[in-house]
């Protein structure tokens, strides 16, 4: 086991949810589910050649894999959160993903562009509390992945008929919601036969601040290089890293992983 990788996700693994939810639009993060890391391994190494073990109830998870030539376990640790519910269910499963990520499943996800799709194009309510939720159901419909790093991706809106409402290419350039109407289908992916409206995002995208997941993700990535949280915000002149922009976010990552690049030649 010298060199143990694995594939990207395919589009149909990464699942989507609402981050945050205003009045004029919601932010979308991706992710992967528990299962999906399973098949990913039963894949790659095999179902008897993996193993998971949790410590300090299920904060921790230890994931490893047989070395063949080593014959020896190698196993990478990392720590989940609790989720809303199932606290101690989704505990263990958000370590176990969180340990797959070491290994590099999935971890295309930390260079997904900043997702935002304005109230044109989803459904968004305010509850008695004053508050604005978006219940919308949201898919990923294609991705592409170069290099470890997601160089398109297009989601739709399930619950507006499958219609494509984000749409990122190579250029990194973000366009407006297609509608079902005035479209064709190619290989189960619905594609605009008249010239895209272009976005009208922009100035909601660069007001949005990032919200925990995205801090993580971010904290995560800076850790990984050794850049101290001090330095980058300096750089993007901000006190706090709840202040950071979406642009600015996507910007960060960016630049991580052009060191990153920058260090394995």
């Amino acid at each position: 086991m010298d060199k143990l990788t694995f594939r990207p996700l395919r589009a149909d693994e990464v699942d989507v949810r609402v981050a945050t939810c205003k009045q004029n639009g919601v932010s979308l993060l991706l992710y992967k589910d528990a299962r999906c890391d399973m098949n990913i391994l039963d894949e790659t190494v095999g179902p008897m050649n993996w193993q998971r073990r949790h410590g300090r109830e299920n904060a921790n998870c230890v994931v490893s894999i047989w070395d063949e030539n080593k014959k020896e376990w190698v196993g990478k640790e990392d720590t989940g959160t609790e989720s809303n519910t199932e606290a101690e269910k989704g505990l263990a499963s958000d370590s176990f993903k969180r340990a797959c990520f070491n290994w590099g499943i999935g971890r295309e996800l930390y260079t997904a562009p900043f997702i935002w799709i304005g109230s044109e194009s989803c459904d968004i309510k305010t509850g008695q509390s004053g508050k604005p939720s978006c219940y919308d159901r949201f898919r990923v419909t294609e991705m592409t992945v170069e290099a470890g790093k997601i160089t398109s991706i297009a989601i739709a809106n399930e619950s507006r008929k499958g219609a494509i409402v984000y749409r990122y290419g190579q250029k990194g350039a973000a366009r407006g919601p297609e509608t079902p109407e005035g479209s064709r289908t190619v290989n189960n992916t619905r594609t605009a036969t008249k010239t895209p409206a272009p976005a009208q995002d922009a100035p909601a995208r660069a007001s949005v601040t990032i919200d925990k997941p995205q801090i993580t993700i971010l904290r995560t990535a800076m850790m990984q290089i050794g850049q101290t949280e001090e330095k980058m915000l300096k750089h993007y002149g901000k006190e706090k890293i709840e202040d950071l922009t979406g642009e600015e976010y996507a910007d960060a990552l960016d630049k991580i992983k052009a060191c990153k690049d920058r260090r394995k030649k």
